[in-house]
């Protein structure tokens, strides 16, 4: 999203665009990853030392109101933390590998399509789609081939329970009472 676009968008909702939120917006857009808050701060503070952790914080509320920027949980890849993209005119799907947390973006007609299905079908108007797709990246796919393969090969380990189980001792042989005791 363009910068004047932005700072357009916030004038209009009586928003300052401070040298600050720019870093902020910059990083976001410009970073080419997806970016939770922490990341982001310890970015923004290169560029601007004085910037403190509740400026970011409160700049993602900000941004994320006016809707200029969206938060993603990526399907929770990194326990519960959010990422943050600057919103696009142009819908696209978040695919992230489960092992590695290397997520990919996918635009195409696929995803228009399904919009239309959904809206046909229900009888509804879509205003937000996110759709995350979670997998293994080929890479990710190699190595959990090679482990799966490892562990086959692997013999398996006699536990303490499995020999404790596996040795019965006898019945004594003067018992008379049908529950083994005398």
């Amino acid at each position: 999203m363009p910068l004047d676009s932005i700072r357009g968008s916030l004038q209009d909702k009586g928003v300052r665009l401070t040298r600050q939120r720019q870093i902020l917006l910059e990083l976001i857009d410009k970073s080419g990853q997806h970016l939770d808050a922490e990341n982001l701060y310890q970015m923004a503070k290169e560029k601007d030392p004085k910037l403190n952790r509740v400026t970011v914080y409160r700049t993602l509320k900000l941004l994320k109101e006016g809707g200029l920027v969206d938060e993603l949980d990526l399907m929770h890849y990194g326990g519960d933390q959010h990422y943050y993209e600057t919103r696009t005119k142009q819908e696209h799907a978040h695919v992230i590998c489960l092992r590695c947390g290397k997520v990919e973006e996918f635009f195409g007609d696929p995803l228009q399509k399904l919009r239309r299905q959904i809206e046909a079908h229900f009888g509804f108007q879509i205003v937000l789609a996110r759709t995350e797709v979670g997998g293994y990246c080929s890479h990710c796919q190699v190595l959990r081939a090679q482990e799966i393969e490892a562990a086959r090969e692997e013999p398996e380990p006699r536990t303490a329970a499995r020999t404790v189980l596996s040795y019965r001792s006898p019945k004594p042989k003067h018992a008379s009472r049908r529950d083994g005791r005398l």
